[in-house]
């Protein structure tokens, strides 16, 4: 394994965080591919981000996850007419997010934002747990609302008839061969 890959697991590792000059804590908003991200700043304003090479195959993200990245150079970027803005510096872990939290780094916008989990499973909130729980306790069976809340599904068009009416058929054309 080449070195800058086994630093760049080192770093993801520490725990502590510090942000220098020009870095600021992002939210992912959407892959674009190529290694281009979406991402969301702390005032609410979108802009492209460059994912680097370096992380290719060592981390992965997600929309919804947390990167640092370096904007040192957004003005100067905008101004020559480039569409890419800055440049992630660092993944953030589950761990690195609930102790940035913590602190006074943490942008207010991002406090109502989802985490997911060690597992990478976004947390639900405790209220949406408890009324889980109120649910399966209460021993109604309700099988109007298994769909939780998706259209429902509409008949596939790409087939002139259905599997099930083909077989109604071949039944009743069956029985009456019999008599």
């Amino acid at each position: 394994m080449k070195g800058g890959r086994k630093n760049l697991k080192k770093a993801a590792e520490e725990g502590n965080l510090i942000l220098e000059d020009g870095q600021s804590i992002m939210q992912v908003v959407s892959l674009r591919g190529s290694n281009l991200i979406e991402v969301m700043d702390r005032k609410g304003e979108k802009s492209l981000a460059l994912f680097p090479a370096k992380f290719q195959k060592s981390m992965w993200i997600k929309r919804g996850s947390f990167v640092v990245v370096d904007e040192s150079g957004k003005e100067k970027a905008l101004e020559s007419g480039s569409k890419v803005a800055c440049i992630v510096s660092q993944v953030l872990f589950y761990e690195q997010v609930r102790m940035l939290q913590k602190s006074t780094e943490w942008p207010e916008i991002f406090k109502s934002a989802a985490l997911p989990d060690s597992k990478g499973s976004p947390n639900k909130s405790t209220s949406q747990q408890e009324e889980k729980k109120l649910d399966l306790n209460d021993g109604d069976d309700d099988t109007d609302e298994d769909d939780d809340g998706l259209p429902p599904l509409e008949a596939n068009m790409n087939r002139t008839r259905p599997a099930d009416l083909l077989m109604d058929e071949d039944s009743n054309s069956g029985s009456d061969t019999d008599s």
